[in-house]
């Protein structure tokens, strides 16, 4: 389960994902010990993974509201 360390990084969405399928497959319970403690390895590092993207995600959003400081920020309107 464990991926080389020279592996390219999945998406944020198949990151977030195969996150979820490691919490459904943990979450049934029937998984020998060994295999819960790999999948649960897994899923710390695709946490990792998820959480750099959205610090990366979060970061461009600063930057690029920082060109305008005076602004404040908006109710989302769906409409």
């Amino acid at each position: 389960m464990n991926e080389p360390a020279d592996s390219p990084q999945p998406s944020f969405e198949q990151a977030l994902g195969d996150l979820e399928a490691i919490v459904d497959a943990l979450e049934k319970g029937d998984m020998p010990l060994e295999a819960s403690l790999a999948a649960f390895e897994r899923g710390v590092g695709l946490t990792r993974v998820c959480q750099q993207a959205l610090d990366s995600a979060e970061q461009r959003v600063r930057i690029l509201t920082d060109a305008r400081p005076d602004a404040e920020p908006e109710p989302f309107d769906p409409q």
